[in-house]
C-alpha cells in the first residue's frame, strides 16, 4: 500500500533522515513518538505538504514522491480539527464532495452515509463553534473519509480531548477502520493510545526510525533504551550476562543475579516491566525463578494504580492496584519481596 524507502526530508533546523517503511494495504499502522521527533514532518512528507530531499514514496506501486498533495487520494486530519467556521456541520462534510464537482445526489446519499456512521446526523444543521471537542472531531474525521481517499492520515487526533471524550473518539477510529476497510496512519505521542489503536507500530526519535513492530514487540521486546523508557518499562538496567556453574544464564547488576531465560554472556542492557514484577510481604512459592528481598524507597500514587519502588539492589519499580497496595498496607521503608519470572527480563545491546 505505502512504501517509504531511504526517505530524508531536510527543513533546515529539522532533519527526518533514512526513513524505510512498508504499510500493507488495509493496516492501521502508527507512528509513535515524543514531542519533536519528526512524527507529523514524516505524516505530511507522505501527504506531499514536504519537498523530499532524498528517498521515493509509492502509494499502491505507483510512485508519488513528486506528485502534487491533491492528486494522491490522501486525506488528512489534524488535532484541532481545521473546520470552517462559517460554514455548518453539513457543508464541512461535503466541501471535498462539492471541490471534486460531485452531483446532488451522490452529495447528499454520501452525506447520509458518512453522518450515520459516526452517529452525527443530529449536528448536521449545527455551526462547528456550538460543537464539543469529540463532535468537531468526528466532523473532520467525515469530512475526510467521505471522499473516499486511499489513505487517510491523522495527526494528534486524541490528544486535546478530555479522557472520555478520547475514549469515545478512539472507539469510533476503530469502528471506522473496521467498516471502511481504509489504511489508516496515525500519529501520536501516547503509547497507551498506539497500542490500543496498531496493528503495528513504528517508534520515532530525532529524526530517525528506532522500532518498528507489532504492539506486543514494541511492548515487551524493545530493542533499545530509548524505545524501552518511551514503551514505560521504567525498569532499565545496564549489567553483565554469564553462565553459572549449574548452567542457568545469569544477568548481574549492582551485586545482585537475575536469572534470565537467554543463552548469551557480556554485556548488555536489560529491561523488566513493572507489571511482571509481583510484590508480597512474605517470600512466594512458585514457578518464578527470581524472588528478592528489599525496601520500599517511593510509592507514586497514579490513581487506580501505584508504581512501588523497592530496593534490593538495584531499585526495582513494580505496579500494584489500589486495592493490593491498601490490603498488604505498603509504605515507604516496608521490608517487602519482589518476584519474577526469567523470562520476564528481556536483553538487548
Amino acid at each position: 500500500m505505502i512504501e517509504v524507502k531511504d526517505l530524508c526530508v531536510d527543513l533546515g533546523e529539522f532533519v527526518l533522515e533514512d526513513i524505510t517503511l512498508n504499510i500493507e494495504e488495509g493496516e492501521y499502522f502508527v507512528i509513535l513518538g515524543p514531542t519533536g521527533a519528526g512524527k507529523t514532518v514524516l505524516l505530511e512528507s507522505i501527504a506531499g505538504l514536504y519537498p523530499v530531499k532524498s528517498g521515493k514514496i509509492w502509494l499502491r506501486g505507483k510512485e508519488v514522491t513528486s506528485v502534487e498533495p491533491e492528486k494522491r487520494k490522501i486525506s488528512i486530519v489534524y488535532q484541532d480539527h481545521v473546520l470552517f467556521p462559517h460554514l455548518s456541520v453539513k457543508d464541512n462534510i461535503v466541501f471535498g464532495l462539492r471541490m471534486n464537482r460531485a452531483t446532488m445526489d451522490e452529495q447528499k446519499n454520501r452525506l447520509n452515509w458518512m453522518a450515520e456512521l459516526l452517529g452525527i446526523s443530529h449536528l448536521l444543521h449545527r455551526q462547528p463553534d456550538t460543537l464539543s471537542g469529540g463532535e468537531r472531531q468526528k466532523v473532520a474525521l467525515g469530512r475526510a473519509i467521505i471522499t473516499l481517499p486511499e489513505l487517510l492520515l491523522v495527526d494528534e487526533p486524541l490528544s486535546a480531548l478530555d479522557p472520555e471524550t478520547r475514549e469515545s473518539v478512539q472507539q469510533e477510529l476503530r469502528q471506522l477502520h473496521r467498516a471502511l476497510g481504509i489504511t489508516i496512519l496515525h500519529v501520536t505521542h501516547d503509547f497507551e493510545e498506539a497500542i490500543a489503536l496498531g496493528n503495528r507500530i513504528a517508534v520515532i526519535g530525532e529524526g530517525r526510525l528506532m522500532q518498528v513492530g507489532t504492539p506486543e514487540e514494541i511492548f515487551r521486546h524493545p530493542n533499545s533504551e530509548f524505545v524501552a523508557r518511551f514503551a514505560m518499562t521504567r525498569n532499565i538496567f545496564l549489567g553483565k550476562a554469564e553462565r553459572n556453574p549449574s548452567g542457568d544464564t545469569m544477568f548481574k547488576v549492582d551485586g545482585t543475579d537475575f536469572i534470565i531465560a537467554a543463552d548469551t554472556d557480556g554485556l548488555h542492557h536489560a529491561s523488566i516491566r513493572p507489571e511482571d514484577i509481583l510484590i508480597s510481604s512474605e517470600p512466594i512459592h512458585s514457578s518464578a525463578r527470581n524472588c528478592f528481598p528489599g525496601t520500599i524507597t517511593t510509592v507514586t500514587d497514579k490513581g487506580s494504580t501505584l508504581y512501588i519502588t523497592v530496593n534490593i539492589p538495584p531499585e526495582l519499580s513494580c505496579l500494584v492496584t489500589r486495592h493490593s497496595f491498601e490490603e498488604m498496607e505498603l509504605h515507604e521503608g516496608k521490608k517487602v519481596f519482589l518476584t519474577f519470572k526469567a523470562s520476564s527480563i528481556h536483553l538487548f545491546d
